[in-house]
């Protein structure tokens, strides 16, 4: 069984990988009782269908009193910094995805009665789902499970995230020799995530007390509900009590799995929560399409066939090779129809695919772009600090 160097951060406990049967497993020795902990927490957070790494098994040591958790490799998996030191400073915006995927992660576990204890840059993963990211957990060792977290819980671990964060981003400034003043934004941006948590969190737990001549102020909070990919399970509407027609509007939302759902159920794919809201819209409005040319009704089925076929297969198949084969081809083609759209506002009318892919083939893309994140998945050997000489490398735009 061959051992594989992969780059990973700083860790308390030795952590290798190992490849066999075609695929790749990492192993970290740790103390017995922390390592049953850890992997009883993995194995529960498993089976909620949470974003975590899979245990695969654990290797007792009692000579030693220690023991080796086995988790699956997460393919297509980075650390914060593989994109951060390849990312010029100034473009912030891909800073912003990795700290809303770090609030939603936290918001994920909290609404599952689980409490991190180490919420950190270093103990993510994480991986491109169409135009964000999702933030995947690594080290459960402080972690516990509960039936449901108080707000002070929730506020301890919120806490931690920042001040983790906020020494990442730090740690991450020193090596690529910023600025003082990017220190001192990238310390504003780490207590951001609280807002984002905060913000995100108080969407998915509102009560609104609506008028009864306003029902129809449900359904925007159920699609307001849906557009962050969250489903929705049980609508209760309870008169308030207090002597006028008003109702208080309680929701019971489900897993971030919504428009993925909708879309595996059409289509029978299997993709990310941010990949499949790219996808169904994409899929909508060829329907459309197919619908103006034909002049008759064309089922959600039907379309779905037609735009796999011609549609979608054709285009991840050039926008995976536009990138060099790099990442997933259906994450490609999320980039391609992203690009196209943003050159095309820029342009005032549709420039096209041919454009849009030449943009993704000379690494062109509007800065801002989420497809600007694929240089984290690039294969490199050693990572190179962000000089001025690699800033104009990357982006040609920089002074």
């Amino acid at each position: 069984m061959p051992f594989r160097d992969i780059p990973v951060g700083p860790s308390r406990h030795l952590v290798r990988f190992v490849e066999t049967d075609g695929a790749l497993w990492a192993l970290k020795e740790l103390p017995q009782r922390i390592a049953e902990k850890e992997y009883a927490v993995l194995r529960d957070l498993e089976a909620r269908s949470l974003p975590a790494v899979r245990p695969a098994g654990l290797v007792v040591q009692p000579d030693e009193g220690n023991a080796i958790l086995v988790t699956r490799y997460l393919e297509r998996s980075w650390q914060y910094r593989r994109l951060l030191m390849r990312i010029p400073p100034e473009q912030r915006a891909h800073r912003d995805r990795l700290l809303d995927a770090m609030a939603s992660l936290l918001v994920d576990l909290h609404r599952n009665g689980v409490f991190w204890g180490d919420c950190s840059l270093a103990n993510t993963l994480f991986s491109r789902d169409g135009q964000v990211l999702q933030a995947w957990l690594v080290d459960a060792e402080t972690s516990e499970i509960h039936p449901q977290l108080s707000s002070g819980q929730r506020q301890h671990d919120v806490d931690i995230l920042v001040e983790n964060v906020a020494a990442g981003l730090y740690d991450l400034a020193l090596r690529l020799d910023q600025s003082e003043e990017m220190f001192d934004a990238l310390v504003e941006e780490a207590a951001s995530v609280a807002t984002r948590y905060e913000a995100l969190w108080d969407v998915l737990h509102a009560e609104p007390v609506i008028s009864y001549d306003e029902r129809f102020q449900i359904e925007g909070q159920i699609r307001k509900i849906h557009e962050l990919g969250f489903a929705v399970d049980e609508v209760n509407l309870q008169f308030t009590g207090d002597g006028t027609q008003t109702l208080q509007l309680k929701l019971v939302v489900a897993a971030r799995r919504f428009h993925a759902t909708q879309l595996q159920n059409i289509t029978g794919l299997d993709v990310g929560e941010g990949q499949a809201k790219i996808l169904l819209a994409d899929l909508r409005a060829y329907q459309g399409k197919l619908q103006r040319e034909t002049s008759a009704f064309i089922s959600e089925q039907i379309a779905a066939r037609r735009w796999t076929d011609e549609v979608l297969n054709p285009g991840m198949d050039r926008a995976h090779k536009a990138v060099g084969g790099v990442g997933e081809p259906i994450q490609a083609y999320c980039d391609l129809l992203e690009v196209r759209w943003l050159l095309s506002e820029r342009a005032g009318e549709d420039v096209g695919d041919t454009v849009a892919l030449d943009a993704l083939s000379k690494s062109s893309v509007p800065p801002d772009s989420a497809a600007k994140m694929l240089v984290a998945e690039a294969s490199t050997g050693q990572m190179r600090a962000l000089s001025p000489g690699v800033l104009a490398e990357l982006d040609p735009d920089v002074d």
